[in-house]
């Protein structure tokens, strides 16, 4: 029994080594397995986009293509990539969670989030604001990176004060079902030590790959600190994800830098000819 499951473990990995190597194939099955596809939902399904499916599931075809039928029903209702900066601004006053103005080591967009700055209660609207950071830290990666770094600060955290569990989990879900492979790490920097029992409760929700993604960052711990020195430049790094810069969050201009983004966005998605009259454009199939 012990001899049948190990082999066939290696013939798993070895299968999955060959898809990580030799994509093509795959994509291309998974493309067929869809079906026809138009407008947004073509748009969405490029080929880095279905490799990540695929990646996501372990190159299964099946599960790969579920998934990724509910991502394509989730966005023709959510509608991330129509959300606007005015609609959710609100939640931004704090900085509680903002696009960085520098990379990491790997060109990756970097989100940072300051849960102790937490100034609203309505969790439709936070995920909103979550949904909508994401969907630009996407379009703000340069070409050929598909990955984005999260640095999250504790600064003022309490318990009373955290994001609810059932926002905690809703939020997981998006991420998880609807992102896959975007996220390439998140540091947890000096989180109090009350925290571990939230992470505890969250940590359920959350599937072995993004576990792995996370990485806690003390202070007095040489190897946690050295793990997070080797994404960024401690010149860039904020002080206080331990760096030299000094970060100031500014809602004005944070503000003015959305709404720029936003054009880009419609322009993007084929909503700025909507945004004209041009309706009917929408409606045609869009360019991969």
């Amino acid at each position: 029994m012990s001899r049948f499951w190990h082999s066939g473990s290696r013939r798993q990995h070895q299968e999955q080594d060959h898809h990580e190597l030799h994509p093509e194939s795959k994509i291309n099955e998974l493309r067929s397995a869809l079906g026809p596809l138009s407008g947004r939902s073509l748009q969405y399904c490029t080929d880095a986009c279905l490799k990540r499916y695929l990646e996501a599931r372990n190159w299964n075809l099946e599960k790969a293509k579920k998934m990724l039928e509910e991502t394509l029903a989730w966005r023709s209702t959510y509608k991330p990539e129509e959300i606007r900066w005015h609609e959710i601004a609100v939640e931004g006053e704090t900085g509680k969670v903002f696009r960085s103005n520098f990379r990491d080591r790997f060109g990756r967009t970097v989100l940072i989030m300051r849960p102790g700055l937490q100034n609203t209660t309505g969790m439709d609207n936070q995920i909103r604001h979550l949904v909508y950071l994401i969907e630009n830290a996407i379009l703000d990666l340069p070409e050929g990176q598909e990955e984005m770094v999260w640095l999250i600060d504790f600064t003022g955290w309490s318990f009373s004060a955290s994001v609810p569990v059932k926002t905690a989990r809703e939020t997981i879900s998006i991420l998880q079902n609807h992102y896959p492979q975007r996220l390439a790490v998140a540091f947890l920097y000096s989180p109090p030590r009350i925290f571990e029992a939230f992470w505890k409760i969250v940590k359920y929700f959350l599937d072995p790959k993004t576990i792995q993604k996370v990485k806690f960052v003390y202070t007095k711990n040489k190897e946690s600190v050295e793990i997070m020195q080797s994404c960024f430049d401690v010149d860039n790094l904020p002080i206080e994800f331990g760096g030299k810069a000094t970060m100031k969050y500014d809602h004005e201009e944070f503000s003015r830098l959305m709404i720029q983004d936003d054009v880009k966005t419609a322009k993007y998605w084929g909503l700025d000819q909507k945004a004209n009259g041009n309706a009917a454009h929408e409606s045609e199939p869009a360019a991969c």
